[in-house]
This record gives C-alpha cells, sequence and structure tokens, in this order.
C-alpha cells in the first residue's frame, strides 16, 4: 500500500496527470483505503502550495499538479461513495473562497473531502461576496458555510462575512468554517468563526464534530 500512496504523492509533486490516473486506478484495485489514497493526494499538493510559497515552483505547474488531483480524484471518488449508508440525508454545506480572492486549488480539496464524507455540498466558487454565501445558505438550507481565503489582502472580508450575519440577526444560525494559507487558528478565534481547518481532512473532523455527526 505503501507503494500506491508514494506514486500518488509523487505524480501531483511531478505534475503528471497521466501517472495520478495510473496510481489511482492500482490503489482501486489493491483495495485501498479511498481516504489515505486522496490523503496522499493532499500531502502533494500541500508540499507544491509551500514550494508556491517560496516560488520554487509557479502557478502553471500548480495548475498541472491541480489537473492531476482531479483526474485521481474522479477515479477514487466512487470508491468513497461506496462507503456511505443509503438512504442517509446528506447534510448541505455552503463552502466558497472569499471575495477578492480567486484561488481554488485548496477550496475544491475541501469540497471534495466534505462531499466524500457524505456532505451536501454547494459550491460557489470563487470571489464570493459575503451577501451571496448567506443568499445560498438560506436557499439550501445550509448550517454551515466554509469559507477559504488564500491572500493576506482578502483574509479580512472572512471577517466581514461574520460581521455580515451579525448585522442581518442571524450569525447563531450557521457554523462558519475559516480555512486557506493565510489563516490561523489566532485568526479564527479573533474574528469569533465557529471553527478553523488547517487541511481539508481537517475541516471535514471539525464540521463532524460541530455538527455531532458520527
Amino acid at each position: 500500500m505503501a507503494d500506491v500512496l508514494g506514486k500518488l504523492k509523487g505524480a501531483i509533486l511531478e505534475f503528471d496527470e497521466d501517472a495520478a490516473l495510473e496510481a489511482a486506478k492500482e490503489a482501486v484495485a489493491e483495495g485501498v483505503d479511498p481516504v489515505k489514497a486522496i490523503g496522499a493526494l493532499a500531502e502533494g499538493l500541500n508540499e507544491l502550495g509551500e514550494a508556491f510559497e517560496k516560488m520554487e515552483v509557479f502557478l502553471p505547474e500548480i495548475m498541472l499538479a491541480s489537473d492531476a488531483f482531479k483526474a485521481a480524484l474522479e477515479i477514487l471518488e466512487p470508491e468513497l461513495k461506496k462507503s456511505h449508508k443509503e438512504g442517509e440525508k446528506a447534510i448541505p454545506v455552503v463552502i466558497g473562497t472569499i471575495q477578492g480572492d480567486v484561488h481554488q486549488v485548496g477550496k475544491d480539496m475541501v469540497a471534495t473531502f466534505l462531499t466524500t464524507a457524505g456532505f451536501d455540498v454547494h459550491d460557489l466558487g470563487v470571489d464570493v461576496a459575503p451577501s451571496r454565501f448567506l443568499e445560498e445558505a438560506k436557499k439550501v438550507g445550509a448550517k454551515v458555510i466554509a469559507v477559504a481565503a488564500l491572500m493576506s489582502t482578502t483574509r479580512p472580508v472572512q471577517k466581514d462575512l461574520i460581521d455580515f450575519l451579525e448585522a442581518k440577526g442571524v450569525r447563531d444560525n450557521y457554523i462558519v468554517l475559516v480555512g486557506g494559507g493565510v489563516v490561523t487558528k489566532e485568526w479564527a478565534d479573533e474574528i469569533k468563526a465557529d471553527g478553523y481547518g488547517q487541511d481539508a481532512i481537517a475541516t471535514v473532523e471539525i464540521a463532524k464534530k460541530l455538527l455531532h455527526v458520527a
């Protein structure tokens, strides 16, 4: 199993979509836990994210790695869904990257992990205004709003969202989760977010814990 996980991570680090596809198929054939397989892919993306911050890799490479991740995910996601209980009602979650920010790789990863964990994810994409988060949450009956910020200049808009919910008198109706490369637990505490996800897996665990979902 370790060999397959290494191949998955390596394919991401080498920006190799074909290799990621083959490794994903191998993981399924060998019965590798799909959560661990996706975790290996995520490790590769996280390492590239750190390298990107240090300007050791650049946006074209990040986009190629993202394509490789998505290709492998198409193979692995059905395996995750097989473990879901039939007839189980999914809990709606609204997710998006905050207004002014167009980064999506990290947000996409969190959305994927939430989906495969059984949540009904409504992904608003990038550059999402606070009012749009609330509009969608009301529309789909969501109890969770997950907000990503990947730039120091857009991080304050996460606070704007919470202030907006307060101003509308609906703050207590929603669990607000924040995350992203520039977000810390200290920041989440400062703006009175309900939870902070350091990565995709942590975000899912926090959502489950706050919603009392097994």
